[in-house]
């Protein structure tokens, strides 16, 4: 029987999500800190299977596993997986459905919680702080500006559209005829965008295009009352620079799942600066898209155990 190590299972739940009898297969809920370390704990494993991108597979890490066949991410797609060192090295590489909702739905969690002061409010009633200290922001109206309009952004559009809220888009493949079919204007430019929007909502892939697409200009031309929520990838936006516009308070706060470090240092800014909602990367992390994650990890193992692999990354 091959061996299975699931690795970054956060809350140790990947074994009881599906039936993982045709191999041996372990949990580690740890994060590993160094390469070494990682090695020593699976150098023995045929098998790995990962969340998206909590572990790296660079090509130096392929070299150090000389036992590993096949290696499964969840999602259909993994930015740090070294496909071409994985292919060098025999390595078959798979990956699973992922569904769209539930980084929709916790965009919407973040919007009306910096909106409402969720936070703040809820802290102070638990704590016996003051009786309603703060006064919310209307959604109705206002601007949501979407960087975005893919399938997660038309998702988090429709429920602006239903509170009321006037939805403006922008991406650099966006036509103005995929905007009108979903009901939302196109800006003429990323920095109309954030010029207009009172929630400003990233949904773009990370890639070289978009690698630090909001930058120090853009956040200067936002409006001091306006909120940035970034689901997608934190390298979309410049770091220093977002950290800046906060502490400065030259935008009025930011709602964050997405960090460049995960999990964020103890000591990191976004971790105290005013007027931030940030959350450990949960866009993903739901029953049903979890379920969905391992079962279709097992059926990738079974399928790479009778010869045919399916979800290949790449090919589907």
């Amino acid at each position: 029987m091959l061996r299975c190590a699931v690795l970054d299972d956060y809350q140790n739940v990947a074994l009881t999500m599906a039936d993982w009898s045709r191999v041996g297969a372990r949990s580690f809920p740890e994060r590993f800190p160094d390469q070494d370390a990682l090695v020593e704990a699976i150098g023995d494993y045929e098998i790995v299977v990962i969340m998206r991108e909590r572990t790296p597979f660079p090509r130096s890490l392929f070299e150090r596993l000389p036992k590993l066949q096949l290696l499964i991410t969840s999602g259909g797609r993994n930015a740090s997986i070294d496909l071409a060192a994985a292919a060098e090295h025999g390595v078959t590489v798979c990956g699973t459905g992922s569904s769209l909702t539930p980084p929709a739905e916790l965009t919407w969690a973040l919007i009306l919680g910096l909106a409402r002061r969720i936070v703040p409010e809820a802290t102070a009633v638990r704590t016996g702080g003051p009786w309603q200290s703060t006064v919310g922001v209307d959604l109705n109206g206002g601007v949501l500006g979407l960087l975005g309009l893919g399938r997660i952004g038309t998702q988090v559009a429709r429920v602006g559209q239903a509170f009321g809220m006037d939805v403006l888009a922008w991406s650099q493949n966006l036509t103005a005829e995929r905007a009108e079919a979903a009901g939302v204007r196109l800006a003429g430019s990323l920095r109309e965008l954030c010029a207009a929007s009172d929630f400003l909502s990233i949904h773009v892939v990370l890639g070289e295009r978009t690698r630090g697409l909001v930058g120090p200009a853009e956040l200067a031309s936002m409006k001091p009352t306006a909120y940035l929520v970034n689901t997608a990838r934190a390298a979309i936006v410049d770091q220093d620079a977002l950290v800046e516009a906060l502490r400065e308070r030259r935008i009025a706060g930011a709602g964050l799942d997405v960090f460049e470090t995960e999990p964020l240092p103890a000591d990191h800014p976004l971790r105290t600066l005013p007027g931030v909602l940030a959350t450990p990367h949960l866009g993903y992390v739901t029953e049903e898209n979890y379920r969905t994650y391992f079962r279709e990890a097992v059926e990738d193992i079974d399928a790479f155990l009778d010869g045919a692999p399916v979800r290949v990354l790449g090919t589907f």
